[in-house]
């Protein structure tokens, strides 16, 4: 599900490492399973909880059951190497209990949990942010290197975190313009209706799915739309929510809520839809996050709606239009205008293709992001371990180097 990870994975198998993954259980996974050479294993994820307090039992029971696991990928395979991506904040205990026998730690810093704590209970203070404070800094002083999406990301490692530059290497997000491309359209998605707009992502409260609601029903019943059908790709803790007010709203014949969307679901609507929207609101976590749904709009050359924060502009700069303000209304009235004006959108949308293609892309991160275990493990850049036969689906590799990536249960898609 997370195309981050997914790509990391790949690239270290096509450079000759041995790579096991673990993370919850997704519909239909068994526990353990190969997937195009990589060694999947996984667990159940947390039940589902509210209120602050989750926070605790999540981060505990994730620790719980990928420190189980890592003791079978250990027996199983063997590893050098544990990479870890948060939520949760944990693993840099379980490093510490593997580094007395030699095993290296990279974190790759997903989410500022600080960050979106204080962005999903609006708190600044207290016991529970001190303490996240504290997991951050600890996942940041035990790692032997910190991958980060965003130069904001690293300004917090090098000044929050205090960590000399050459611990830290940038690894942004971005799609493989070869598999996310325009393709044929669907015109049947648009419902009758002359556009379609798409949201593609995790619905969760600091999301802003809610506010996008809000944002239709003003675009449908007080601008008096009728010519856009909405598509919101994606779940979360707050879909059953979402659909609620959806028809509390009167908007079940205008928005469609496809639930969790596999790749050809993303290429099937992105490649009919006009316009990609990313409703994240202003928030400390949103600010300084890189929205994977926004660059996989411009992949599929859509124009973006999206609220002007500092990293989306850094993202999509003069692909997308930013609403004035962080109104709902002049979000809604952002959305008409675009649609009104098709030669703008054509280049909108050409020029966020550009920049995938040119700039963004996956394949300008990955050879950070190997360089980043090429180091750890001694390796010469570009000159792999030579393998030997496949067993059982994995490439067993001399020196035995096996990273492990150790994922939580709310890792967030589009971050």
């Amino acid at each position: 599900m997370d195309h981050r990870t997914w790509q990391e994975c790949q690239a270290l198998r096509n450079q000759g490492y041995q790579v096991a993954v673990i993370c919850p259980r997704g519909p239909g996974q068994r526990r353990h399973q190969i997937v195009d050479g990589v060694s999947i294993w996984t667990y159940r994820g947390a039940p589902r909880t509210q209120g602050v307090l989750s926070y605790v039992f999540e981060f505990g029971y994730c620790w719980v059951r990928t420190a189980v696991l890592s003791v079978a990928v250990a027996r199983r395979h063997g590893f050098d190497v544990i990479q870890a991506c948060n939520p949760p904040d944990t693993y840099w205990a379980l490093a510490l209990f593997y580094k007395p026998f030699g095993k290296k730690f990279v974190f790759d810093h997903h989410d500022l949990c600080p960050e979106l704590y204080r962005s999903r209970f609006g708190k600044d203070g207290g016991l529970l942010l001190r303490a996240l404070l504290l997991l951050e800094r600890m996942n940041q002083r035990v790692a032997d290197h910190v991958i980060v999406t965003n130069e904001s990301y690293r300004r917090l490692a090098l000044t929050r975190g205090r960590l000399p530059s050459e611990r830290v290497t940038v690894v942004r997000n971005g799609p493989d313009p070869e598999l996310m491309k325009p393709a044929a359209e669907r015109p049947e998605l648009r419902r009758g209706r002359q556009h379609l707009a798409c949201y593609l992502g995790i619905m969760g409260p600091q999301d802003g799915v809610d506010r996008l609601l809000d944002a239709i029903h003003h675009y449908v019943h007080v601008l008096g739309r009728t010519d856009c059908a909405f598509a919101l790709l994606g779940f979360g803790d707050c879909l059953d929510d979402l659909r609620k007010q959806s028809s509390r709203l009167g908007l079940d014949d205008w928005v469609e809520f496809t639930g969790r969307a596999d790749d050809q679901m993303i290429r099937d609507y992105l490649s009919t839809a006009t316009v990609g929207l990313s409703p994240d609101p202003r928030s400390p976590l949103n600010e300084v996050s890189t929205m994977s749904k926004t660059l996989e709009y411009m992949a599929y050359a859509l124009p973006v709606v999206a609220y002007d924060l500092t990293e989306t502009r850094v993202s999509a700069e003069d692909a997308a239009v930013y609403v004035p303000s962080d109104t709902v209304a002049d979000f809604a009235r952002t959305l008409a205008e675009l649609l009104t004006d098709p030669d703008r959108r054509r280049t909108l949308g050409a020029r966020g293709r550009e920049r995938i293609v040119n700039e963004l892309s996956w394949r300008y991160s990955e050879p950070r992001y190997v360089g980043v275990h090429d180091r750890l493990r001694g390796r010469q850049a570009g000159h792999p371990s030579i393998p030997v036969p496949r067993q059982g689906g994995l490439t067993r590799v001399s020196g035995s180097a096996a990273p492990v990536h150790a994922t939580g249960s709310r890792e967030r898609a589009e971050r």
